[in-house]
């Protein structure tokens, strides 16, 4: 099959800023590559050329400015046997006049189908014009279905995943190196390291984990809490936000830090030096990719009860789900009950690992839309 892989209009593929979707594109395509003939496309960047070939992958870049005008053209131009476009439903209609004979999919990775976005009418049409849609999980797809009953015999979860090889737990010898030699670079050897990754924005709840943090020092004085991010992919700018959080975090030095966007490819060994990871996201969150990253660093998590996050969880077994997730005592309660026992922690962790060792490998993903490609 001749395929195209269409990232939104927001950052470059491979995923040099981040991103959940520019990574999951570039990390599931070299492997679909590897039979069928695949072709990226995403927004152009400084630092990338405007084509290139890598791992057998064809990448193709646009300007934003012109994106959806260059990617109609482009499709039009070479034909594609399946176009998977990413996120963007309000793009479909004229994709499919441009290249009828193409099958489309259509990948949902956030509430693209609420009321704010789409009419009935145009929902509708999109789902008609669509040979299946992806969802990154079950939550994700109920937004659709729940609005658009049509949609439900097109519509399918396929999970996202985590690289098996880059990230290493703290049992093996490659992430015991990384553990030793990052919590060194940080000057924080023997903490117990609580860890947070994503946007500082306030729908993420850092704030929040912060609040807790006086009652985490009561019985554990030696955490850290770490906070990796920014306020947007790539963007070390600090808002009003991030000044607030900076703050706060600032009443506590012994116990806190904060380290700004990280390269995608840097991540791993923060996790591998990391004793528990918190996503204490506040709003509706379609299903966050650090849940498969911590998994696959062995460590065990904790999660807010918000879409789609519950879903990788198996209560007390990989994490806990905090249903009072706006309460940071709720948090503080918990971490506190793990941070006191180290075998439980290691036994969660290792738990999460088979998990995705199981379910979410990048060769698992490849071959879940490599399935709904050939049902299109």
């Amino acid at each position: 099959m001749k395929l195209a892989l269409i990232a939104t209009e927001k950052l470059p593929v491979p995923a040099i800023r981040g991103g959940a979707i520019q990574i999951y594109l570039d990390s599931a395509a070299p492997l679909i590559a590897k039979k069928h003939d695949v072709t990226i496309i995403s927004i152009t960047d400084p630092k990338l050329n405007d084509t290139e070939q890598s791992n057998g992958v064809k990448y193709v870049r646009f300007p934003e400015e012109q994106y959806v005008s260059s990617i109609i053209n482009h499709c039009k131009n070479n034909h594609y046997d399946v176009i998977h476009l990413c996120n963007r439903p309000n793009w479909i209609k004229e994709l499919k006049a441009a290249t009828p004979n193409s099958k489309l999919v259509l990948s949902v990775h956030n509430e693209m189908f609420d009321y704010d976005k789409l009419t009935d009418a145009e929902g509708e049409e999109c789902i008609k014009s669509v040979s299946k849609i992806i969802t990154v999980s079950d939550f994700i797809g109920k937004t659709i279905t729940s609005r658009f009953p049509s949609a439900k015999s097109k519509t399918k979860t396929v999970y996202s995943g985590a690289d098996l090889t880059t990230y290493q737990p703290a049992w093996t010898s490659g992430g015991r190196d990384a553990r030793n030699r990052v919590r060194s670079e940080l000057g924080i050897q023997g903490k117990k390291v609580i860890l947070f990754v994503g946007r500082l924005s306030k729908v993420k709840g850092p704030h929040i984990l912060l609040q807790a943090l006086p009652k985490i020092i009561e019985q554990h004085p030696d955490v850290m809490m770490v906070f990796i991010g920014s306020k947007w992919f790539g963007d070390d700018n600090v808002n009003n936000y991030v000044k607030h959080l900076y703050t706060l975090g600032a009443k506590y030095k012994e116990n806190v830090t904060f380290i700004k966007f990280v390269q995608p490819k840097d991540i791993p060994d923060l996790y591998a030096m990391s004793d528990l990871f918190v996503c204490c996201s506040q709003w509706q969150e379609p299903l966050a990719r650090v849940h498969y990253e911590a998994m696959a660093a062995g460590i065990p998590m904790l999660t807010s009860n918000r879409g789609g996050n519950p879903e990788v969880i198996e209560e007390g077994k990989n994490g806990h789900v905090i249903y009072d997730f706006e309460n940071p005592d709720a948090y503080a309660d918990m971490i506190n009950s793990l941070l006191k026992d180290r075998s439980k922690c290691e036994k969660m962790g290792r738990y999460g690992r088979s998990k995705v060792e199981r379910d979410f490998s990048w060769n698992d993903v490849a071959s879940n839309l490599l399935r709904v490609y050939e049902e299109a």
